[in-house]
């Protein structure tokens, strides 16, 4: 497959330097490596409780461990450290901070990231929050979840809380991870918590998670330093037509505005699409908007949090139900209402651990295409990464080969993307840890840190190396 260097006429042997001040980190979430999931007031999440429910998660594995962060925190700062990481993007639990979605906040939890916080500070790493990485508090889901609007209300609270104990120390706020899987594959495709399986919940979902992002976009610019910056992270989709048809293009569009513009829409521009609603007409007349909605929606944004691991290929199809094929996990039901008439492809190249297809060149495209659409609003890179089939050698070491070409080739494209005038600012790599994903439990790694489960050991795998040096001088060195 053509690497985006090789696409816009550049060559791959050459080394390429970054912008000086170019932001290089790693990221985690919650769930996924707190573990201490009973400890100092934290209750259940959705997370918890799918994982708990047989069937839902491979092996029936559980967050209930993870990767112990929440006892072994002073490490894995260190490893940031001694890696020369310069951000780390990291979330915080709402159920850790505010048990059941209300009331008074739990003062353990707060001086749990408190202390976090303040050790990165001290090891001169920027601390960027995620309020919301999937892990809604039990309660609020027993009342009804994303789909009632009273969610959202609570998420403002709670932003608020954060933000007050938070904002002297934390300058750069995330509002929501993904809201495409939140409202699509937890409440319409069912495959991830809390396993609803419901389009026009779905469809709810996505408007009271754009109106929590909304929310709390005012309740951090009001409690956090003057200087805090404000963004969101979305899992762009690039799509692209398996042919050159009209029908295969109809579907790029249709799921364009499914995957990508039901947040873009109302969050960058303060509308929804008219497509999109033209589309899911049969299902609701959207009356779930109310007034002043979308104007509380749009607030200006520092920067966009961009999320990329692979293209999505579609084409007009016969209703049959070939959503399975999207790479988002496989259901009876669909994560996409109102396309019925979408099938999906598999990508040609080769693939990670997760099916999935490795291809930078939608990594550059996609960056491209937001450029042109959004040119005032900066961009960062808050999770590119790959998992594959990792382990550690007698030796105790962990050679990751295929995960180093992988981060060479994406690099290589956000450097292109940067030279052709994209404003990108910054790279996370996905993740520090090896972790539980979601419902594949620890069955995949995407860490740069290798985790030896039963004993809780860390190691840097190959690829942590590799990295370290590429943040470290801000040089993608040439390839050989």
């Amino acid at each position: 497959m053509a690497s985006a260097a090789r696409q816009t006429g550049s060559d791959p042997r050459a080394a390429r330097v970054f912008p000086r001040n170019f932001l290089w980190g790693s990221a985690t979430a919650s769930y996924q490596i707190e573990g201490a999931a009973s400890e100092d007031g934290r209750t259940p999440s959705i997370w918890d409780t799918y994982a708990r429910t047989p069937g839902r998660v491979r092996n029936g594995d559980t967050g209930d461990i993870a990767t112990d962060h929440y006892h072994r925190w002073r490490e894995d700062v260190a490893l940031m450290a001694d890696l020369g990481l310069g951000a780390y993007r990291f979330s915080l639990a709402w159920t850790r901070i505010q048990p059941t979605g209300r009331g008074p906040a739990v003062q353990k939890g707060l001086d749990f990231y408190k202390r976090l916080v303040d050790e990165l500070l001290d090891k001169g790493i920027r601390p960027v929050a995620t309020l919301y990485h999937w892990d809604l508090p039990q309660e609020l889901e027993d009342a009804g979840g994303w789909p009632e609007r009273a969610t959202a209300e609570r998420f403002a609270e709670y932003a608020a809380i954060a933000a007050d104990a938070l904002g002297d120390r934390v300058r750069t706020w995330t509002t929501l991870n993904e809201p495409w899987c939140s409202a699509f594959l937890g409440y319409g495709s069912g495959v991830h918590a809390p396993g609803r399986t419901d389009p026009v919940a779905a469809l709810r979902a996505a408007h009271h998670l754009n109106l929590a992002h909304g929310l709390a976009v005012e309740a951090v610019r009001e409690r956090a330093a003057a200087d805090a910056q404000c963004s969101v992270t979305l899992n762009i989709h690039h799509v692209r037509p398996l042919t050159g048809s009209e029908g295969d293009a109809d579907a790029v569009r249709r799921i364009d505005a499914l995957a990508n513009r039901v947040f873009t829409g109302p969050m960058l521009q303060g509308a929804y699409p008219e497509d999109l609603l033209k589309d899911t007409a049969g299902l609701t007349d959207w009356s779930f908007v109310q007034d002043g909605d979308l104007e509380r929606i749009h607030r200006p944004l520092d920067f966009l949090g961009v999320n990329y691991y692979t293209p999505t290929v579609v084409s007009e199809a016969d209703g049959s139900g070939t959503h399975t094929s999207d790479g988002h996990g496989r259901s009876d039901h669909s994560p996409w209402p109102g396309a019925d008439r979408v099938a999906f492809h598999q990508p040609p190249g080769d693939r990670t651990a997760m099916g999935w297809a490795v291809d930078p060149t939608g990594l550059y495209d996609l960056l491209r295409r937001l450029s042109a659409d959004f040119p005032d609003l900066p961009l960062i890179i808050t999770e590119n990464g790959a998992a594959f089939d990792d382990y550690a050698d007698p030796e105790g070491n962990v050679n990751d080969p295929d995960r180093i070409a992988y981060l060479r080739g994406h690099l290589a494209a956000v450097h292109q993307a940067v030279k052709d005038g994209s404003d990108v600012r910054g790279y996370f790599l996905w993740s520090l840890l090896d972790n539980f994903e979601w419902a594949h439990g620890y069955g995949k790694r995407f860490g740069a840190v290798y985790v030896d489960y039963p004993t809780g050991t860390r190691i840097p795998k190959a690829s942590a190396r590799w990295y370290s040096e590429v943040a470290r001088t801000g040089v993608l060195p040439a390839t050989d």
